[in-house]
């Protein structure tokens, strides 16, 4: 699948790429900070805003058994039930929050996390899903998304390429027609080492999809290098300040760095252009200064041409310097300058 089309926005390897900014929890529980972030990732180019649909009982269950119990990381000493109670959109916002994405005229949509998510999503008219790397392995879900008619973006993290296999078949099966995958590390954040990009052609070749980046690194490089690998999407996550104390503050990109990377990524798509060893628009002004033969002495006519009567100098009027031996014990045809470029029209036959 060379293309993929979300909310009038064509998507694809010919296309500049496709730059998701996630909200996900860094509304830190205030509407007014979810609106703001929504202007501030348009103001910065991205293409879309992208929510999370759940509520705490949708994605686990209220235990504080140790199986439910974060024993390690930025959450540590939640369970995953108070994770999420404390990190969800309320789902009474949504249709404020996509109300005012469209008034701004930026796309907005969601990772749903169970059915009926899915329903509260299609009631909003979403014009695409993402799903989550936790959930690509829950074919059901998958399937269900897929039964919309939608564009559906699959991210990759923890799954093999068997697993990611399986997910693009349940899409596929259900009716899914256009699909894209993004390689990820679902780590928070995570270290660029992890990050493997020269995956991202791999994939590519493997299953055939416009592919992607979900990136959890913390500043730009990785999200940029990964456009040079066939990146045609790149989605991070986006906060008002990184030090805002909720629980994904810490690995999201301020506006000032959301700019950058809208700018940024485009410029390295920009810089792939094709395959060209022609000369360049912007060198023609400078073919003048390549090197070339000229005279270093005056000559008359009859004169023969030794190693002391021409050099290869800068600028690049005279012939160029691979004509050097055939130049050599040539006569000149009429008399010459000191300083006068070599050319073929003063050299006798």
């Amino acid at each position: 699948m060379k293309t993929i089309n979300i909310d009038g926005r064509v998507i694809g390897p010919e296309q500049p790429p496709y730059i998701i900014a996630e909200l996900s929890a860094n509304h830190n529980g205030r509407i007014e900070t979810a609106l703001k972030i929504i202007e501030e990732a348009k103001r910065a180019g991205a293409d879309a805003i992208k929510l999370q649909t759940y509520r705490p009982e949708t994605i686990t269950l209220d235990s504080d058994l140790p199986d439910f119990q974060i024993k390690e990381g930025l959450w540590k000493g939640c369970t995953l039930y108070e994770l999420y109670q404390w990190a969800h959109t309320p789902w009474e916002w949504h249709k404020s929050l996509f109300e005012h994405a469209r008034k701004l005229d930026i796309t907005i949509f969601s990772s749903p996390f169970d059915n009926t998510a899915v329903d509260l999503l299609e009631s909003l008219g979403a014009p695409a899903y993402k799903i989550a790397s936790f959930e690509a392995v829950d074919l059901p879900l998958i399937e269900y998304v897929a039964k919309t008619g939608k564009p559906m973006i699959i991210s990759t993290g923890m799954a093999d390429a068997e697993e990611i296999q399986e997910a693009i078949d349940a899409a596929r099966g259900a009716g899914c027609e256009q699909l894209a995958i993004l390689h990820c590390v679902s780590g928070y954040p995570a270290p660029p080492q992890d990050y493997n990009l020269r995956t991202i052609p791999n994939m590519l070749e493997r299953f055939g999809l416009v592919t992607g980046l979900s990136d959890h690194t913390i500043d730009n490089t990785t999200a940029i290098a990964s456009v040079a690998l066939g990146a045609s999407v790149i989605e991070k996550h986006f906060t008002l300040d990184r030090n805002g104390g909720g629980p994904d503050d810490s690995f999201s990109l301020e506006p000032s760095e959301l700019a950058a990377l809208c700018r940024d990524s485009k410029t390295a798509w920009q810089a792939l252009g094709k395959i060209d060893y022609g000369r360049k628009s912007s060198e023609q002004g400078n073919v003048k200064f390549r090197r070339s033969l000229y005279f270093v002495k005056d000559l008359v006519a009859g004169d023969v041409i030794t190693n002391d009567s021409v050099r290869s100098v800068r600028p690049g009027y005279g012939l160029p310097p691979k004509f050097l031996q055939k130049v050599l014990g040539k006569k000149v045809n009429k008399d010459v300058k000191a300083n006068s470029p070599v050319c073929k029209e003063i050299l006798q036959n």
